[in-house]
């Protein structure tokens, strides 16, 4: 494990998040009021508690799109209850959370490289995003929701 990796989970409070998904899913997500990770497996979800903040970082516009978008799209915070699962149809039954969903508007990620404790420094940043989900510190959540115009409460 790397200094940064060690660094940034013991600073980390297990409140914040950042999950990864197309723009597209995360738009569909916050206008239904829900998050899917992981190709919507349950395990994932389970680490997450009501009262945790996310951010949905969109690496392309369209699931499996060659487009890159590299931002944020979407910040919120888990509202009450267990992840289920919801029948999306054609044999797909994919684990949800519900989420409140703050106004915000999408915001590149390049400008906040060096402002994140995650990728401060670290040339391989994109690494954490092939989990689909990892925890962060409550300063890089706070600074990813300021330059998104979201009020976390």
């Amino acid at each position: 494990m790397n200094r940064t990796t060690s660094q940034t989970t013991s600073q980390t409070t297990g409140r914040s998040w950042i999950a990864i998904a197309s723009a597209e899913h995360v738009r569909r997500g916050r206008a239904e009021g829900f998050m899917q990770v992981c190709h919507g497996k349950a395990a994932p979800l389970r680490r997450i508690r009501p009262g945790d903040r996310v951010a949905y970082y969109s690496p392309t516009e369209r699931f499996q799109g060659k487009d890159r978008l590299q931002s944020f799209t979407a910040v919120g915070i888990v509202r009450d209850g267990d992840p289920y699962q919801f029948d999306m149809g054609g044999g797909f039954v994919p684990f949800r959370r519900d989420v409140r969903w703050l106004d915000g508007r999408e915001t590149p990620i390049q400008p906040l490289l060096d402002r994140l404790d995650f990728s401060a420094g670290v040339r391989n940043w994109g690494y954490p995003f092939r989990f689909g989900l990892f925890a962060v510190t409550d300063r890089d959540l706070d600074t990813i929701a300021a330059a998104m115009g979201a009020v976390l409460s």
